[in-house]
């Protein structure tokens, strides 16, 4: 007979094995899963105007080819918008280093005077840097090529797969669904389909808000950070929202790239302030009048379990894991919640007690 310690240490050690190769094996599978669980999100997003395009003048496959085109179009037209942003930084690069460097060797200074690091450490730090850049100029530009090549056809197979997957989950929808039904008993098919739905449904209200959110926190990064006098202020304030996708960790992400991009690049004091102010405005703004009203609480987490769930998705497939990791993790709270022997996990994964 097995004592209850020895059973809770066995379980333990095949949970820690179980979770190990689960998420070993979802990162080796990032070609296959990430662009589809990309396109089922999106073709949740859709969804409720495919429903209504449908009911009213259009046939499911007229509406799935459209919503398709129509994320399409969207995703083109961001890309675009990036990349030209991205060329201007690009064209003034030169004149942005100029700039940086005095504040540079500020910087430099400021560590040499109230660190114990010494200018050795730092020369010698320059000099392996230096000795990385040459050792790598050295190498094969054919195989740099080759790679590069490589790396762009990978991103535009992957990203042209997943317009392909958005349509044929939005076109046979009902026959994924019925297929899910089919694998449980009939008495149990009621409750099964609530949870689908009721998983998609919290799925579609969460991504409406957060891009509803998106696009306001733009607005307001830009028309701070124009009057502040950021250079390319357009690319740093989408980029800044949109990286508010990625619970807490996004925000100072995006503020650091602002104060990079803004205030190293011209040096103006009345900039760093202009800076800091805009982002504490949109913070405030975004924390008590954005999330609570445009997103509210469709995804009931508990904050520990947010960043653990970032972290663990940018450690699984990177940026798109942490931006997909929030909704992922809804879904299987939901299904926690509809079913009784995992009531526990639900009750640990809500901020709010679920059962009340």
């Amino acid at each position: 007979m097995i004592s209850r310690g020895k059973q809770i240490l066995v379980y333990g050690a095949l949970t820690v094995i179980g979770l190990y190769f689960l998420f070993e094996g979802l990162a080796k599978a990032q070609g296959f899963l990430a662009p589809l669980f990309t396109a089922i999100f999106l073709a949740l997003l859709v969804l409720p105007l495919s429903q209504k395009m449908e009911s009213s003048f259009m046939n499911r496959m007229a509406s799935s080819l459209l919503n398709t085109f129509i994320i399409f179009a969207v995703s083109v037209g961001f890309m675009a918008l990036i990349s030209f942003q991205v060329k201007n930084v690009v064209d003034d690069w030169d004149q942005i280093k100029e700039t940086m460097k005095p504040k540079i060797e500020q910087l430099q200074d400021w560590v040499l005077e109230h660190t114990p690091v010494e200018e050795q450490d730092l020369q010698r730090s320059e000099g392996s840097t230096g000795e990385q850049v040459m050792s790598s100029g050295s190498g094969s530009n054919a195989g740099k090529a080759a790679s590069f090549f490589n790396a762009v056809i990978t991103f535009f197979a992957d990203y042209l797969l997943t317009f392909i997957y958005i349509f044929f989950l939005l076109n046979y929808r009902h026959r994924f669904k019925g297929f899910l039904l089919r694998l449980f008993p009939e008495q149990k098919q009621k409750e099964v389909g609530t949870t689908i739905n009721e998983a998609a449904k919290v799925t579609q209200q969460y991504l409406v808000g957060k891009i509803i959110l998106i696009g306001l926190l733009a607005v307001l990064y830009g028309i701070g950070l124009g009057v502040s006098g950021v250079d390319n202020f357009i690319l740093i304030s989408i980029l800044a929202a949109f990286l508010s996708l990625v619970p807490y960790i996004g925000n100072i992400v995006g503020f650091m790239t602002a104060l990079t991009f803004g205030y190293l690049t011209s040096g103006e004091t009345g900039v760093l302030i202009g800076i800091i102010i805009t982002f504490s405005v949109a913070q405030f703004v975004e924390s008590y009048v954005l999330e609570p009203y445009v997103v509210g609480d469709q995804v009931d987490l508990h904050p520990f379990l947010v960043i653990l769930a970032v972290i663990v998705g940018g450690m699984v497939w990177g940026v798109i894991g942490m931006i997909l990791a929030i909704p992922m993790l809804a879904i299987v709270n939901v299904i926690f919640i509809h079913v009784a022997s995992l009531n526990p996990f639900a009750y640990l994964f809500s901020k709010k007690n679920p059962f009340n």
